[in-house]
């Protein structure tokens, strides 16, 4: 089932004891009105932020790399869309983000793919 609607935003938060200084950069992906944030891992100047574009304002190498990085964590997240559309799974916020730091995938132990192994080698001798 596809969603109504998506929306992806990048804004800055500002702790409550701020003074001066780069703020972070968050992400918020909202689906159907229901919404998410995920932090961007950057961080960037308050005067060189637009809060209109989502993205940083200069021509400096810094700012240009800055924006890149939020373009390539944009493609990212039409990319776990797609990898959910793909796999005929639900589109919420939840399994985006999960997509995106990489909990959707079950992680296998070593010791728990030995204990199958052997329990299929038990079930085989039994014949």
């Amino acid at each position: 089932m596809l969603e109504k609607s998506f929306g992806l935003l990048f804004f800055m938060r500002k702790t409550k004891n701020y003074k001066a200084g780069p703020l972070p950069i968050y992400l918020k992906i909202t689906i159907d009105g229901s919404a998410t944030e995920l932090s961007s891992k950057r961080k960037c100047e308050p005067s060189q932020w637009s809060g209109k574009s989502g993205r940083a304002i200069g021509n400096k190498e810094s700012v240009k790399e800055l924006n890149h990085y939020l373009d390539s964590l944009e493609q990212k997240v039409f990319q776990a869309k797609r990898k959910l559309i793909d796999t005929d799974k639900e589109i919420t916020v939840e399994a985006i983000k999960s997509v995106l730091t990489g909990t959707d995938e079950k992680k296998v132990m070593i010791l728990e793919v030995f204990r199958n192994h052997n329990q299929q080698m038990k079930a085989l001798w039994r014949f």
